[in-house]
């Protein structure tokens, strides 16, 4: 399947999914702290997304997952399953959220602390968004998939932290993860060249340790091999005329 380009109708679509994408990670927010579990958090989003929003989880029996959101806490890379475990002080948990209105898809994800941080929690979180950020302000037509991968490696790698090679941002619209395959590292000048009406996400997963991974037993959740941390942030972006647009991002909101 080639990449789809959207038409104004599928992009309007593609605005209003990832909008409530985002307003969900506003309203699960005040609700992580110590002693929730990761169950717990999913019900909420699961409710939200049903009741609130009249919207469809996409990950629930998405190939098999078991749960409405995806829940990865400290050397958790991606797709951690929620479960009966409370978070505790300390902790840092993505939560990727995605969520299908009308037929179309909007995908985002970011951090939370939970309680205070440890320094080195705090720097990767902080650093996994720059480098986030860097991959989404480099996004118009005309440049290359890997000019995106490379400016995001570069910045991970100066900082000293490592980049996941196996798991990568993805196209997206009516289909969940479509082509191009968007990846976090890599070479300038290589890779699909970006045009407008072309929908994807970025989605750096930034290790604090080295960048090799484990599949656990579960055959969803991704772990760092050497156990260190791991954080992630994500946006679904519309590439413009002359720029990019940010679909899961609110008003007033940073990338």
């Amino acid at each position: 399947m080639g990449i789809t380009l959207k038409t104004p109708e599928a992009i309007e679509k593609m605005r209003i999914a990832g909008q409530l994408a985002a307003e969900q990670l506003r309203m699960i927010a005040p609700h992580i702290q110590p002693g929730i579990t990761t169950n717990e958090l999913n019900q909420i989003c699961h409710d939200y997304t049903i009741n609130e929003q009249q919207a469809t989880p996409a990950p629930l029996n998405y190939h098999g997952f078991p749960k409405s959101i995806c829940t990865s806490v400290n050397n958790q890379i991606c797709h951690g399953i929620p479960s009966a475990k409370k978070l505790k002080n300390g902790d840092i948990v993505n939560i990727d959220v995605t969520i299908i209105k009308d037929g179309y898809h909007g995908d985002t994800s970011k951090m939370f602390f939970v309680g205070k941080p440890s320094i080195l929690a705090e720097r990767l979180c902080r650093i996994s968004r720059e480098c986030m950020r860097l991959g989404v302000e480099m996004v118009k037509p005309g440049i290359h998939l890997g000019d995106i991968g490379h400016n995001i490696q570069k910045h991970a790698e100066a900082n000293h932290f490592s980049v996941v090679r196996e798991y990568c941002g993805h196209g997206i619209g009516k289909v969940f993860h479509e082509e191009p395959q968007v990846l976090h590292y890599g070479d300038a000048g290589t890779g699909v060249i970006l045009e407008p009406g072309m929908t994807f996400t970025i989605e750096p997963m930034i290790n604090a340790g080295k960048r090799h991974v484990r599949l656990m037993p579960d055959q969803w959740t991704v772990v760092t091999k050497d156990r260190s941390l791991s954080a992630q942030w994500e946006h679904t972006l519309l590439v413009t005329e002359d720029g990019y647009e940010v679909l899961t991002q609110l008003p007033g909101d940073e990338i």
